[in-house]
This record gives structure tokens, C-alpha cells and sequence, in this order.
């Protein structure tokens, strides 16, 4: 049982620092939260329940029976149970990058690999390592994390930080979570975050056709349509930078040239909200984005056309799309990747206009 607490800490995802104080607050916080959390029957049950509150873990308790039943996600006690953090956040996770670089800088452990970015039960600890790596010249993006998946592991509990938000919400951190229970990559954050992200979307849309919800299945897709069309401007900011970056300028020609290409993704964010009739809801988002950012964005949003491919060839059968990915995921990583990226290739191909 040492062992399995000991792996539990640096499965966590949450960073590979090799500080004793940095894996003590990991455990200490997981402890925390595992004791914190109870039967959702119990908190159903209880008399001094809010009524909110019990509505919300009612409709959370039939999500995950359909996560499990038309989702074909794992059937454990992840989610069956409910904790009060009396925070906003469980985690808070720092990206850091490179001044002239799109790649993240990777944080290692023995259980989970390589990951690209290292997180914090509390937000103190998040903003002291996050000041580090600005003093040390890197672009920093510091955000909290309603919710992390132990990878089955434990059973992670429904938490406060997330219960009360609108219900397609809801329902995709559930799924997103669960799905890295099905697939999980040592050191492959974007491998593991696309898959999932692929997931959660359509999982939410089959949730709300199977509740009747045409309305808000609208909403949603629209939603998404507004992320997708963001993350499509911030793949392309990316990239255009990556090849900025191999050019071989002066730092200070550089930075120039750094500065013009994020003022150009400014500029095309204020075309997309224009057509979005002002929603301003990335705004927190792109108020002062940097390397750290698009690597973060990057992470989850790079290979979501290529798992979509995925499910599309398997006609939507679920278990079919997990079979094929963790196929995948048994792959060395450069097979892994001329896979997808032929999946990402045909993709374009058939979206592009026909001559």
C-alpha cells in the first residue's frame, strides 16, 4: 500500500519536480481530498443537503450511469462520490516556455512520464514557481484546474469546484476525465488531452440528444464552434511562430518580430469576436497571451481533428474508436504521430473546396 501512495503522487500529472516539499503538498493534497469525499447516497440522503445541491448530484449521479452505459467509459467509483474543497480550484497548473520557443518545458516522473506543465494543490505554491520561471526569462501561463483525473488509481470524487457549473459542462469534464481512465500515454500530454477533448464533445452531444435537450444541444454546438474556430487562430499563431523562431535573429530583431506576430493574433481575435456579435468570453484568455499559453491551448486542441477521423471511420462505435486508440497509444511515438498526422492530412483534405 506505501508503494501504490508513494506512485499515486507522481501519477497525479501534476509535476516532476524533484523537491521533497513539492511531492509532500501532492499527497498532502490528494490525501485532503480523498477525505473530504463521500458517498454520493450520503450526501443525497443527508437532511441538511441544500436542495441545489442534491438536484446537482442527482443529475451528476445519471450522467456517469450514462457515461458508463451508452459512453462505454470505465464502470468504478470515480465520480460516485462528492467532496467540498472550500476553494475555487482543486489544482492550479503553470505552463512555462522558452522566451523564443512554442514548446513547453516538461516536467518528468517514474509513473506518469513527461508532462507539460506542473501543478499545485495550492495556489501560493502555483504562483511562487510560476514567478521562478519568469525570473528565469520563460513566458509563463498560471490557471486553475477544476478538476484532474488520478488515472484510476483512486476514485476521483465529484467536487465543488465544478458540481454547480451549467449541465453540458458538467457532463464534458466527467467525460474528459473518465476517458483518460481508457487511454493515457506516458509523456504524451497532447496525445492524452486530444483524445479526451474528443471524448467529452461527443459525449455532450449524445447526452443532450438522449435527454431531449434540442435547445441546448444548440447552444453547445455553438459553443464549441466558437472554441474550435479560437483554437484554429491560436494553432496558426503557433505555428507561424515556430518557424519565427528557427530564423536566425538577433535577440532583439527577435523580440521585435515576437511582438508583431502576437499583435497579429490580437488583431484577428478582435475579427473573430466581431463575428461572434462581442462575446467576450475567451477574453481572460487572450488578454496577454504568450509562448506559455499556445503551448497550453496546443496541448489540447492539436490532435482533436485526427482522433474525430478516428471515430468517424469506426461509424461512432465507441468501443471500437477506444480499441483503435489504445492501439495507438502501444505505438512508439513516432509512429503514433505519422498516424494521426495522415489522420490530420486526410481531415484538411476533405474540408478543402473541390477545384
Amino acid at each position: 500500500m506505501r508503494t501504490r501512495w508513494l506512485a499515486a503522487a507522481a501519477l497525479l500529472a501534476l509535476s516532476g519536480c524533484e523537491s521533497l516539499s513539492y511531492y509532500a503538498q501532492a499527497m498532502s493534497g490528494q490525501l485532503e481530498l480523498i477525505r473530504r469525499a463521500q458517498p454520493l447516497g450520503e450526501w443525497i440522503a443527508r437532511p441538511s443537503t441544500p436542495p441545489e445541491l442534491r438536484r446537482r448530484l442527482e443529475l451528476a449521479a445519471r450522467m456517469r450511469e450514462f457515461a458508463t452505459r451508452e459512453l462505454e467509459l470505465p464502470d468504478n467509483g470515480s465520480y460516485r462520490s462528492y467532496a467540498e474543497l472550500g476553494r475555487p480550484y482543486a489544482v492550479w497548473n503553470v505552463f512555462a516556455a522558452p522566451e523564443f520557443s512554442v514548446q513547453p518545458v516538461e516536467s518528468c516522473f517514474p509513473v506518469a512520464g513527461c508532462v507539460a506543465y506542473r501543478g499545485f494543490f495550492g495556489r501560493e505554491g502555483a504562483e511562487s514557481y510560476a514567478a521562478k520561471q519568469r525570473g528565469a526569462g520563460l513566458d509563463v501561463f498560471e490557471y486553475g484546474v477544476p478538476a484532474y483525473s488520478t488515472l484510476g488509481w483512486f476514485d476521483d470524487p465529484l467536487l465543488s469546484t465544478f458540481i454547480r457549473y451549467p449541465e453540458s459542462e458538467l457532463a464534458r469534464l466527467m467525460f474528459h476525465e473518465l476517458a483518460h481512465q481508457v487511454a493515457y500515454v506516458k509523456g504524451d500530454t497532447t496525445f492524452n488531452e486530444s483524445f479526451a477533448v474528443t471524448v467529452e464533445d461527443e459525449g455532450v452531444r449524445r447526452w443532450l440528444t438522449s435527454e431531449g435537450r434540442g435547445g441546448e444541444l444548440a447552444q453547445f454546438r455553438e459553443a464549441q464552434a466558437r472554441k474550435h474556430e479560437l483554437l484554429a487562430l491560436i494553432e496558426d499563431a503557433r505555428a507561424r511562430l515556430a518557424r519565427l523562431y528557427a530564423e536566425p535573429l538577433a535577440p532583439e530583431a527577435m523580440r521585435v518580430a515576437k511582438r508583431t506576430e502576437f499583435a497579429r493574433l490580437a488583431e484577428r481575435y478582435a475579427v473573430l469576436k466581431a463575428r461572434w456579435r462581442g462575446y467576450a468570453g475567451f477574453d481572460p484568455l487572450m488578454r496577454e497571451p504568450n509562448n506559455a499559453l499556445l503551448a497550453s491551448v496546443s496541448a489540447y486542441a492539436h490532435l482533436v481533428p485526427a482522433f474525430r477521423r478516428e471515430l468517424a471511420t469506426v461509424h461512432g462505435d465507441l468501443g471500437a474508436f477506444y480499441a483503435r486508440v489504445k492501439a495507438l497509444s502501444r505505438l512508439p511515438k513516432a509512429a503514433r504521430d505519422a498516424v494521426l498526422s495522415s489522420d490530420l492530412s486526410a481531415r484538411r483534405e476533405s474540408r478543402s473546396p473541390t477545384p
